[in-house]
């Protein structure tokens, strides 16, 4: 009872720090194809999670890897610090979590974008796979690629849009990427 008030604590903590000063709008532009446009797009903050997995442990921990996915495509270290460090603790209560854990350790500890962008390939890799395994009660997960993520081998990450909003890129390749699969 008292991790499940922790991980509230956190999360509402979290959405709170993500709710204030937010005033950025959306990108007005099409998001088809590997756009590599250089022209600069506002990033907004990936809003709390639409939909609703099957696992409720994994379900507290979603929204965290949505904010630190828009961590990273703002090139917010400190964020994507936040948030991997929510992702710690809900890591914790999930079975067979010690390398989900391991991972948003490594990112929570880094200061370089780089580092932390590298571990999330490895953090999303387990987390799509953890989400298909659990299943959608309600909404859309979308499990995006780019193939030029991780010196062109290619790295996927998990969104409610079907926009794409690279995580591995931020602004200089916002919209390099593509919906792989819809999870329902």
């Amino acid at each position: 009872m008292k991790t499940v008030r922790n991980l509230a604590f956190t999360f509402a903590t979290v959405t709170l720090f993500a709710a204030c000063g937010n005033t950025q709008k959306p990108a007005e532009e099409s998001h088809e194809g590997h756009n590599h446009g250089t022209e600069k797009t506002e990033v907004t903050k990936n809003e709390t999670s639409s939909a609703q997995l099957k696992d409720d442990k994994l379900n507290a921990v979603y929204p965290h890897y949505l904010k630190l996915s828009a961590a990273l495509i703002a090139a917010d270290v400190a964020e994507a610090k936040v948030a991997a460090q929510a992702i710690e603790l809900g890591a914790k209560e999930l079975g067979n979590g010690a390398a989900l854990l391991g991972l948003a350790t490594k990112i929570s500890n880094a200061a370089d974008i780089e580092v932390q962008r590298t571990a999330f390939a490895a953090l999303s890799a387990d987390f799509i796979e953890r989400v298909k395994a659990s299943g959608v009660n309600t909404g859309e997960i979308y499990v995006e690629y780019c193939p030029m993520a991780m010196n062109d081998k290619g790295a996927s990450w998990l969104s409610n849009e079907k926009d794409i909003k690279n995580p591995y890129y931020g602004e200089s390749m916002l919209t390099c990427g593509e919906v792989k699969e819809m999870i329902k």
